[in-house]
């Protein structure tokens, strides 16, 4: 039965990953209108890729990281007043939350672009509060890219969390408030360790795509602030130098799969939803 499945992994996953490992290690000739490859196991591809875009790949991993917390603090409290306290409103406020993410991807980017926008009433807001100095903006900033990365992933925090607190049984946070134990308390012993698993699944399911975005970068930062993800589909796309391009997305398929297995070690899987 697992069958069809395996072959679908293997057109789809499988081959291309090794079409990517091959390009990684060939060298490239031609023009950039008829570019070719060779294969000569030339690692001085992956060379290149940690000493010339070093800071990119930092910087896609320390945005990652900061939308992920933020994602976690956003959505932790939204998650928990849907499975506990919504009630009979649970669906439709399920249905809210959804409905954005229906909108296309980058439509919701561009969005952003005009509210963060020089002139627009987020800026003028803050600044008339204070929060931003004079000539201030949020647009081409760091802040600006972190802020679209956790808005345009934090879905896939939202839903694993309010399925792993949707598991938790009443009675438990009752017992206990029996045994004398403060809201802080209960929340800290009983619901944060049953609610790991969905904190786990949605960290990766945040975090991974997010370190490979480079529509929030491209379309809300600046050159400042350029992700590994705009690197490599220029590399791809513009210079079509395909060897760095794919040694680049090799350098950061390892590194996440480093990452995962290092948290998931960690926080442990056994109740993974």
């Amino acid at each position: 039965m697992i069958l069809p499945a395996l072959v679908y992994l293997g057109i789809f996953f499988v081959v291309p990953f090794f079409t990517l490992a091959r390009t990684s290690l060939s060298s490239s000739g031609g023009s950039i209108y008829l570019p070719t490859l060779t294969f000569d196991w030339n690692f001085g591809n992956y060379l290149h890729a940690f000493s010339a875009y070093q800071d990119q790949i930092l910087r896609s991993f320390g945005y990652a990281f900061v939308a992920t917390v933020l994602c976690v603090i956003l959505a932790f409290p939204l998650a928990y007043v849907i499975a506990f306290k919504a009630g009979r409103f649970k669906n439709l406020i399920l249905g809210l939350v959804i409905l954005p993410f229906f909108v296309t991807f980058l439509i919701r980017t561009i969005a952003w672009k005009t509210i963060l926008a020089d002139d627009g009433w987020v800026v003028s807001a803050l600044g008339a509060i204070g929060l931003l100095p004079d000539e201030g903006r949020l647009l081409s900033t760091p802040w600006a890219v972190i802020g679209g990365l956790t808005y345009n992933w934090i879905i896939f925090m939202i839903l694993p969390l309010y399925v792993s607190l949707e598991k938790i049984d009443p009675r438990l946070i009752e017992a206990s408030k029996d045994l004398y134990s403060s809201n802080t308390r209960s929340f800290t012993k009983v619901i944060l360790p049953l609610s790991m698993p969905g904190v786990l699944a949605g960290s990766m399911l945040v975090f991974i795509p997010a370190v490979g975005d480079f529509i929030n970068a491209d379309y809300l930062g600046s050159t400042q602030t350029t992700m590994i993800g705009n690197v490599i589909q220029k590399q791809f796309l513009v210079v079509k130098d395909y060897p760095a391009a794919a040694a680049l997305s090799m350098v950061l398929m390892a590194i996440i799969l480093v990452g995962v297995l290092m948290y998931t070690r960690a926080l442990g899987t056994e109740d993974l939803v």
